[in-house]
């Protein structure tokens, strides 16, 4: 990762919004979030994409300073999503003969967001189209669905910067004292994940490409061991684990699942197996689903509840499958007092999701742990660990 220097001629102008506690109000932010934004001075000046309105003074000022004194040519729109678009009109207020590069599709959509008549503003680009500023050329790649249908990204050729959207962004200030990995994990799984087989396609795209940095719309600039990022990147959007190992997710009602999957943890480790265990009841579902994705296989440790599942685990299910979860190997370990019902359902719920296989045998709990019970946990230890 790098600070915010880019290049003599390229200047990082984004903002920090530290205040904001959800991002799209629903994913836990422990860090606040970047706003990125980039401007490009030669011949003709560019701006690449604006921030929330939240930031919009501040963001203004930033770039009224790097502009010393010189009026912008251009604005380039990636992504007309509010955390990026929410600042154009005070732009087109301030800047009134600015003209706007993008898609055909941003400027279908552009009236839901922005205000204003900019049919006399308007410079449509499509694939691998080219516009010179002088020493500077970009190029413009369609990324439709990757996460919004009329996302596109830019490369600039002479210094060989990509400009990539919401690609490769992360969670967390810009300079945020933190790993990359975890925030953009999880940023990548409920943002983008859905959507893997578009980002495959876009870095095919990419991978003809001499890229030295990669400009996101969030998080830091990358510039170092970009093959690091491009390789997670290749594995998150094809639901390939990073590493073997065994995520536990566990939905106890009166602590009795919760001390079995403890057991089984701990039984897992002294294996010698990678394990981590969590509670649904008490991490977001959203915060559980990328740790999914990062290991190689899965265990639902469930009470049976109204003959139903434990409401947390639903919603965990829920989202899991919406991100397009696959390609792994489940156990099962259901508790009910009198009709255990949870394995039957969860089953129904992996059924819907792609290459999924269920490892034998399912155990069934009545309540508390036996001597019964305990046996099949022993042998789905050595199954699961065997897998």
């Amino acid at each position: 990762m790098s600070n915010k220097y880019i290049s003599e001629d390229i200047k990082y102008i984004g903002v920090d919004d530290k205040d904001l506690d959800l991002f799209e109000n629903q994913y836990s932010l422990k860090n606040g979030i970047a706003y990125n934004s980039y401007l490009i001075k030669d011949e003709k000046t560019v701006i690449m994409d604006t921030v929330d309105k939240r930031k919009a003074d501040e963001w203004l000022e930033n770039l009224e300073k790097a502009l010393e004194g010189i009026n912008p040519d251009y604005l380039v729109i990636s992504h007309l999503e509010p955390d990026h678009s929410g600042s154009i009109g005070k732009l087109l207020t301030k800047y009134p003969n600015i003209k706007i590069i993008s898609n055909e599709k941003v400027f279908n959509m552009f009236s839901q967001f922005v205000d204003g008549n900019i049919e006399n503003k308007k410079v449509v680009v499509k694939e691998g189209d080219t516009i010179n500023l002088g020493k500077h050329t970009l190029k413009f790649i369609m990324a439709p669905m990757v996460h919004w249908p009329e996302v596109m990204l830019t490369y600039e050729e002479t210094e060989k910067i990509l400009f990539s959207a919401d690609a490769f962004g992360k969670f967390g200030v810009f300079d945020a004292d933190e790993p990359w990995i975890d925030e953009s994990r999880r940023y990548f799984v409920n943002i983008v994940g859905k959507y893997g087989m578009q980002v495959q396609n876009v870095l095919k795209k990419a991978s003809g490409l001499e890229i030295n940095t990669i400009c996101p719309l969030h998080g830091p600039i990358l510039k170092d061991n970009l093959s690091y990022y491009i390789n997670l990147y290749d594995k998150w959007s094809k639901c390939e684990p990073e590493e073997e190992g065994i995520l536990i997710v566990c939905g106890s009602l009166h602590g009795n699942t919760y001390e079995a999957a403890k057991e089984f943890a701990k039984d897992l480790k002294e294996k010698g197996n990678n394990v981590k265990l969590v509670d649904v009841a008490r991490v977001p579902a959203s915060d559980i689903v990328p740790e999914a994705f990062k290991y190689s296989k899965l265990c639902i440790a469930c009470v049976t509840y109204n003959m139903n599942i434990f409401p947390a685990m639903n919603s965990f299910l829920h989202l899991l499958k919406e991100k397009n979860y696959q390609n792994r190997k489940v156990g099962i370990i259901e508790n009910g007092s009198w009709a255990p019902n949870a394995a039957k359902i969860i089953k129904e719920e992996f059924s819907k999701m792609k290459n999924i296989e269920i490892i034998e045998p399912i155990v069934t709990i009545k309540t508390r742990l036996n001597d019964e019970s305990r046996i099949e946990m022993k042998k789905l230890e050595e199954e699961i660990s065997n897998k």
